[in-house]
Protein backbone atom coordinates (compact mmCIF):
# COMPACT_ATOMS: atom_id res chain seq x y z
CA UNK A 1 0.00 0.00 0.00
CA UNK A 2 1.05 3.71 -0.35
CA UNK A 3 1.73 6.17 2.19
CA UNK A 4 -1.25 8.16 1.01
CA UNK A 5 -3.86 5.10 1.45
CA UNK A 6 -1.92 4.63 4.60
CA UNK A 7 -2.21 8.09 6.23
CA UNK A 8 -6.06 8.31 5.18
CA UNK A 9 -7.11 4.75 6.60
CA UNK A 10 -5.47 6.07 9.99
CA UNK A 11 -7.54 9.58 9.68
CA UNK A 12 -10.89 7.69 8.80
CA UNK A 13 -10.35 5.32 12.24
CA UNK A 14 -9.84 8.32 14.27
CA UNK A 15 -12.29 10.46 12.98
CA UNK A 16 -14.85 7.22 13.68
CA UNK A 17 -13.34 7.12 16.82
CA UNK A 18 -14.09 10.54 17.69
CA UNK A 19 -17.65 10.10 16.41
CA UNK A 20 -18.38 7.20 18.51
CA UNK A 21 -17.03 9.37 21.98
CA UNK A 22 -18.88 12.78 21.19
CA UNK A 23 -22.00 10.20 20.20
CA UNK A 24 -21.64 8.91 23.93
CA UNK A 25 -21.13 12.25 25.57
CA UNK A 26 -24.07 13.12 24.13
CA UNK A 27 -26.03 11.10 25.58
CA UNK A 28 -24.71 11.24 29.00
CA UNK A 29 -25.43 14.90 28.63
CA UNK A 30 -28.65 14.88 27.96
CA UNK A 31 -29.34 12.55 30.73
CA UNK A 32 -28.05 15.26 32.90
CA UNK A 33 -29.94 17.68 31.36
CA UNK A 34 -33.47 16.19 31.43
CA UNK A 35 -32.29 15.27 35.65
CA UNK A 36 -31.68 19.39 35.84
CA UNK A 37 -35.21 20.38 34.23
CA UNK A 38 -36.50 17.58 36.62
CA UNK A 39 -35.15 19.45 39.86
CA UNK A 40 -36.25 23.12 38.42
CA UNK A 41 -39.42 21.90 37.70
CA UNK A 42 -39.87 20.56 41.24
CA UNK A 43 -39.10 23.70 43.16
CA UNK A 44 -40.86 25.89 41.05
CA UNK A 45 -42.93 28.48 42.20
CA UNK A 46 -45.45 31.27 40.68
CA UNK A 47 -44.89 35.08 41.59
CA UNK A 48 -45.71 37.98 40.36
CA UNK A 49 -43.09 40.43 39.82
CA UNK A 50 -41.94 44.27 38.47
CA UNK A 51 -39.52 43.87 36.36
CA UNK A 52 -36.99 46.67 37.04
CA UNK A 53 -34.11 46.19 34.71
CA UNK A 54 -32.84 43.32 32.08
CA UNK A 55 -29.82 43.14 30.51
CA UNK A 56 -26.85 40.84 29.36
CA UNK A 57 -23.86 40.81 31.96
CA UNK A 58 -20.99 39.06 33.00
CA UNK A 59 -21.83 36.94 36.06
CA UNK A 60 -19.20 39.09 38.38
CA UNK A 61 -21.02 42.46 37.17
CA UNK A 62 -24.62 40.60 37.49
CA UNK A 63 -24.66 41.49 41.44
CA UNK A 64 -25.57 37.83 42.05
CA UNK A 65 -24.72 35.80 45.27
CA UNK A 66 -21.11 34.86 45.83
CA UNK A 67 -22.03 31.30 45.79
CA UNK A 68 -23.09 30.99 42.42
CA UNK A 69 -20.17 32.51 41.34
CA UNK A 70 -18.36 29.80 42.98
CA UNK A 71 -20.50 27.08 41.94
CA UNK A 72 -20.08 28.02 38.03
CA UNK A 73 -16.90 26.45 36.14
CA UNK A 74 -13.98 29.25 35.70
CA UNK A 75 -14.54 28.67 31.75
CA UNK A 76 -17.81 30.36 32.03
CA UNK A 77 -17.63 32.96 34.72
CA UNK A 78 -16.64 35.63 32.08
CA UNK A 79 -19.73 34.66 29.73
CA UNK A 80 -22.38 37.03 29.46
CA UNK A 81 -25.73 35.98 31.21
CA UNK A 82 -29.51 37.19 30.58
CA UNK A 83 -30.05 39.13 33.88
CA UNK A 84 -33.42 40.38 35.32
CA UNK A 85 -33.28 42.79 38.06
CA UNK A 86 -37.61 42.55 39.58
CA UNK A 87 -39.50 43.45 42.75
CA UNK A 88 -40.68 40.73 44.27
CA UNK A 89 -42.79 42.15 47.42
CA UNK A 90 -40.65 44.33 49.64
CA UNK A 91 -37.53 42.72 47.95
CA UNK A 92 -35.34 44.21 44.59
CA UNK A 93 -34.13 40.45 43.97
CA UNK A 94 -31.18 40.07 41.05
CA UNK A 95 -32.27 36.93 39.18
CA UNK A 96 -30.87 35.11 36.19
CA UNK A 97 -33.28 34.64 33.49
CA UNK A 98 -33.42 31.20 30.51
CA UNK A 99 -32.63 32.65 27.59
CA UNK A 100 -35.70 31.95 25.67
CA UNK A 101 -37.60 33.70 27.62
CA UNK A 102 -35.58 36.97 28.08
CA UNK A 103 -36.60 38.81 24.88
CA UNK A 104 -40.43 38.75 26.09
CA UNK A 105 -39.19 39.86 29.72
CA UNK A 106 -40.92 43.71 29.38
CA UNK A 107 -39.30 46.66 31.52
CA UNK A 108 -40.94 48.57 33.55
CA UNK A 109 -43.85 46.20 34.31
CA UNK A 110 -45.79 43.63 36.38
CA UNK A 111 -45.58 40.33 35.24
CA UNK A 112 -46.45 36.42 36.56
CA UNK A 113 -43.24 34.25 36.37
CA UNK A 114 -42.40 31.05 37.35
CA UNK A 115 -39.29 30.79 38.84
CA UNK A 116 -37.02 27.99 40.51
CA UNK A 117 -34.21 29.67 42.77
CA UNK A 118 -32.95 32.54 41.06
CA UNK A 119 -33.74 31.45 37.59
CA UNK A 120 -36.82 32.14 36.02
CA UNK A 121 -38.42 29.82 33.38
CA UNK A 122 -41.31 31.02 32.56
CA UNK A 123 -43.18 34.29 32.27
CA UNK A 124 -47.20 35.39 31.19
CA UNK A 125 -48.57 38.39 31.44
CA UNK A 126 -50.31 39.98 34.70
CA UNK A 127 -53.06 42.47 33.15
CA UNK A 128 -52.47 41.52 29.25
CA UNK A 129 -50.77 39.18 27.12
CA UNK A 130 -46.81 39.86 26.70
CA UNK A 131 -46.12 40.98 23.05
CA UNK A 132 -43.71 39.21 21.32
CA UNK A 133 -40.91 41.16 19.65
CA UNK A 134 -40.45 41.00 15.75
CA UNK A 135 -37.54 39.04 14.87
CA UNK A 136 -34.93 40.38 12.99
CA UNK A 137 -34.52 39.76 9.58
CA UNK A 138 -31.54 38.44 8.03
CA UNK A 139 -29.36 40.08 5.66
CA UNK A 140 -30.53 38.64 2.54
CA UNK A 141 -34.43 38.90 3.33
CA UNK A 142 -33.51 42.45 3.91
CA UNK A 143 -31.70 43.04 0.75
CA UNK A 144 -35.02 41.21 -1.03
CA UNK A 145 -37.12 43.32 0.61
CA UNK A 146 -34.96 45.97 -0.99
CA UNK A 147 -35.10 44.96 -4.24
CA UNK A 148 -39.10 44.66 -4.17
CA UNK A 149 -39.48 47.88 -3.21
CA UNK A 150 -37.17 49.10 -5.75
CA UNK A 151 -38.88 47.47 -8.22
CA UNK A 152 -42.73 48.55 -7.22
Amino acid sequence: MSTFTIVMLVILIVLIIACIVLYFLGKRAEKKQAEQQEQLAAVAQTVSMLIIDKGQLRLKDAGLPPIVLENTPKYLRRSKVPVVKAKIGPKIMTLMCDADIYPLIPVKKEVKATISGIYITAVKGLRSPLETPQKKKGFFARMRDKAKSAAK
